[in-house]
């Protein structure tokens, strides 16, 4: 859709979500997941923060992208037509390319590794937050953890040539360029459209989460799930600039040390969230562990992507590099 139908369609959209409820004393939040996900738990959590320590400011969550699609969001919260929203990290890679270092195989192998990089103001934050903030118009308020990635598929995957020429649902350009190294052909589709497309066979094979299956019920329509760990998948929720700027002092601070509050306790709770979830995912489809092995040809099928991201994102990106490493 070209940038001036899309901006139309944010108005619009704003309009019939009623102009007089977006004043200042209320916060709409548009959410890509159901309320039920871990992400959603998140943000309530976040809700029943901030409304607990005001007595004017209104959270208003909107679950499942009923206002806006994930890759909707930085344009819908950086333009004002929403004042909030939650989108996976990639999602501000068009215009912050070096975004994507999360998303760089085998770069976050290990939790330590990522607690470092996430950890509030951590080298790597200030550069993605303040470059985001800037490009952008929005503010990221907090990280949200999402989990480790990996595939699913209709054929079993255990090794890159298992994925020669199938078609595989990505959800950003790095993860494209992943896929590409592997030796298949990426299709860029948002979350909220996996269910169908993997139903109509419209792809061979998906890169997601492992509560996002859960959550989405990929399970039904997809029987086999690789657990390749390669790279870490984080969303932010962010707030238009202008709209943040305009609240008092006093709910800044509120809305922040929520923010900070509901992170800590997401990353806390991520690797056991994800080992519950693998329990009961195992009961419903075939789960693929790689053995050593099977990983070390992974990391090598993908070592070439790190040198294209630099290349990409230029002196941001390979800054955060250099910090991450």
């Amino acid at each position: 859709m070209p940038k001036k139908m899309f901006l139309a369609a944010l108005a619009a959209a704003s309009l019939a979500l009623g102009a007089g409820s977006a004043s200042a004393e209320t916060i709409r939040v548009t959410l890509q997941l159901p309320e039920t996900h871990p992400l959603g738990v998140n943000l309530n959590a976040w809700k029943t923060c901030v409304e607990a320590k005001t007595d004017d400011l209104e959270i208003q969550i909107f679950p499942s992208a009923q206002l806006y699609t994930d890759k909707q969001v930085p344009e819908a919260v950086g333009s004002g037509a929403v004042e909030m929203g939650t989108a996976s990290l990639t999602r501000f890679a068009g215009t912050v390319p070096a975004v994507d270092a999360i998303y760089v195989p085998f770069l976050f192998d290990s939790e330590e590794k990522v607690k470092a990089a996430t950890a509030p103001g951590s080298e790597v934050r200030a550069i993605l937050d303040s470059a985001v903030l800037e490009e952008t118009g929005a503010r990221i308020l907090w990280w949200q953890a999402f989990g480790r990635t990996i595939y699913l598929s209709k054929d079993p995957i255990r090794v890159p040539a298992d994925i020669q020429d199938k078609k595989v649902r990505t959800f950003g350009k790095l993860l494209g360029w992943t896929v590409e190294a592997l030796g298949g052909a990426p299709t860029l589709m948002s979350g909220s459209k996996q269910f169908l497309a993997y139903q109509q066979g419209a792809v061979d094979a998906g890169i997601t989460g492992l509560t996002g299956v859960k959550s989405r019920k990929l399970y039904e329509v997809m029987p086999n799930m690789t657990l390749t760990f390669d790279a870490d998948i984080e969303f932010v929720a962010v707030i238009n600039e202008e709209f943040y700027q305009s609240l008092s002092p006093e709910k800044r601070e509120i809305i922040d040390a929520c923010g900070l509050e509901v992170e800590a306790q997401l990353r806390d709770q991520i690797l056991q969230i994800e080992a519950e979830t693998l329990e009961e995912l195992r009961t419903k489809m075939n789960v693929i562990d790689l053995t050593d092995d099977e990983r070390a040809q992974w990391r090598e099928a993908t070592a070439s992507v790190i040198d294209l991201f630099v290349e990409e994102g230029g002196p941001t990106a390979a800054a955060v590099i250099e910090a991450a490493q």
